[in-house]
């Protein structure tokens, strides 16, 4: 029997109707992940102990030294944060909050020792699972094997500025250098190589400069050995307005800062000679030592703003730039000096803030500035809604991409939940819980360590700034102190936080 045309077309439609259904059910991807052509490839460049006011794009008394420009770009091209916050101000909680989108007392890292439970819940795994190639390449100071990545190299705890060492799935390799520039000759070695072009990727780079000891590349160092640097308001601040924690810290730049690790007087002649030719004691021995540590401190920034370049240049030329978002950020804050400190873990400003800065072209209006309370359990969060896949609800954040569209949530958040546990230990940072929102802060140290086991700080950010007296005992503040704390107790109930902490 012959067909007409008309019947034989009729033939194929009804034989594609009935493999249309098998054909999308085959083709649908797993945890709700949308269409393919609208994943994007996704660069994370993380950096340790990097402070927002050591960022052009920022403003701040560092703000005409030029210093960043290539991360300053990411600014202008795109969106910078300028409320952009941590959950707990040290290193390794803060990068399993980056991985698991939740905070500490959820995701078991409370402090930086002991291990990390990998086999937990996390974004990358997500990820794997819906198409996206993963790779982790620098410091990620989580023990154990990493999880979820088709490629991982990274450093040993902290790792070594200088020649350091790195450990894969086939074992540890040593890499003459520094690891500024050699964690990004990893990252472009395998954007270039190992990488299934056919998918899209996700690729993080963290660095671990600018962590102590400062040590940058010789080529930053003699750069910047005969720089000054304008010093912060409260280089000498004496702690009037505040309670123990602030007293009986072990982090200034007076007493806690070593000549020989931390400022290289065993190291460097040129500096050594500079300190004896000088002898400098009282103010002007702890203005010499701010000095050099910030000579320090910005050539290690030096270092990683051109590696944030050359990683800038690798998209562009590979092609890879207009469909990949870029975000900068670091695991938290840092003083440069505020209140005469270095280092973190207050939930005072310079350490509870982050800075956080993103580009993607073509979605993110560039030079676009937001002023939402963003907090790093958003990070996870975000990557998966970039992807296009579901956001698991045990998931403490919330994505930033409506944000990052200029979009705000009518019910985005009003205030952020912050806990620090880590005491006794280095620095004798009080353990301290604490609210804030866009004008007041409240600190609950308690514990060890804090007569009474426990006091309490407000701060007016608005009037006071820098943070330097406590409102919370004046009477005319009691009615805010209340309402402060019963919305800490909500957090506390809203994020899950067990009794127990605190």
């Amino acid at each position: 029997m012959r067909l007409t045309t008309s019947a034989m077309l009729g033939l194929f439609a009804a034989w594609l109707a009935t493999l249309l259904p098998s054909l999308a059910l085959a083709a649908e991807p797993a945890d709700g992940m949308q269409g393919k052509a609208s994943r994007p490839n996704i660069v994370w460049i993380f950096s340790d102990d990097h402070a927002y006011q050591a960022i052009g794009a920022y403003g701040g008394r560092f703000a005409d030294e030029n210093l960043t420009p290539n991360i300053d770009s990411i600014a202008k091209e795109g969106m910078l944060f300028r409320r952009a916050y941590v959950g707990n101000s040290i290193c390794a909680p803060s990068r399993a909050t980056l991985l698991t989108g939740k905070h500490s007392h959820l995701n078991g890292k409370l402090d930086n020792r002991g291990g990390f439970n990998h086999d937990q819940p996390q974004f990358q795994k997500v990820l794997q699972r819906n198409g996206y190639q993963t790779a982790m390449i620098g410091k990620i100071h989580l023990n154990g094997k990493m999880q979820g990545f088709d490629y991982w190299e990274v450093l040993p705890g902290q790792g070594r500025y200088i020649n350091p060492v790195f450990i894969t799935e086939e074992g540890k390799t040593t890499y003459q250098g520094h690891s500024t520039d050699i964690i990004t000759d990893r990252a472009l070695n395998w954007l270039d190589g190992a990488r299934d072009k056919s998918k899209p990727f996700m690729l993080m780079v963290h660095f671990k400069a600018p962590h102590r000891n400062w040590m940058p590349a010789e080529r930053f160092r003699k750069a910047f050995k005969d720089r000054t640097f304008p010093e912060p308001e409260t280089l000498f601040d004496d702690y009037s307005g505040r309670g123990t924690a602030a007293h009986k810290q072990d982090m200034s730049i007076r007493d806690t800062m070593r000549l020989k690790y931390d400022l290289k007087l065993d190291r460097w002649d040129d500096r050594r000679a500079d300190f004896e030719k000088k002898q400098p004691e009282g103010k002007d021995l702890v203005r010499w030592k701010y000095q050099a540590y910030m000579r320090d401190y910005l050539a290690c920034i030096a270092g990683v703003d051109e590696n944030v370049g050359r990683v800038l240049k690798h998209l562009e030329e590979a092609g890879l730039a207009d469909n990949t978002i870029v975000m900068y950020s670091s695991d938290q804050g840092f003083y440069l000096g505020e209140h005469g400190w270095f280092d973190k873990r207050f939930m005072y400003k310079e350490s509870f803030r982050t800075p956080l800065v993103a580009r993607w072209r073509g979605v993110i209006e560039p030079g676009s500035v937001n002023e939402d309370l963003v907090q790093n359990i958003d990070n996870a969060p975000t990557f998966l809604d970039l992807a296009g896949v579901a956001i698991p609800e045990d998931m403490q954040g919330r994505s930033l991409v409506p944000l990052l569209k200029g979009e705000t949530p009518e019910d985005w958040r009003s205030s952020l939940y912050y806990h620090y546990y880590e005491y006794p230990a280095v620095h004798s940072v009080r353990r301290h819980e604490g609210v804030a929102d866009k004008r007041y802060k409240l600190i609950r140290f308690y514990g060890p360590g804090v007569p009474g086991g426990e006091e309490w700080e407000l701060f007016d950010l608005e009037t006071d700034p820098h943070e330097l007296n406590s409102i919370y005992d004046e009477p005319a503040q009691a009615e805010r102190v209340e309402k402060m704390k019963a919305e800490l107790q909500r957090l506390r109930e809203y994020y899950q936080v067990p009794e127990s902490h605190g």
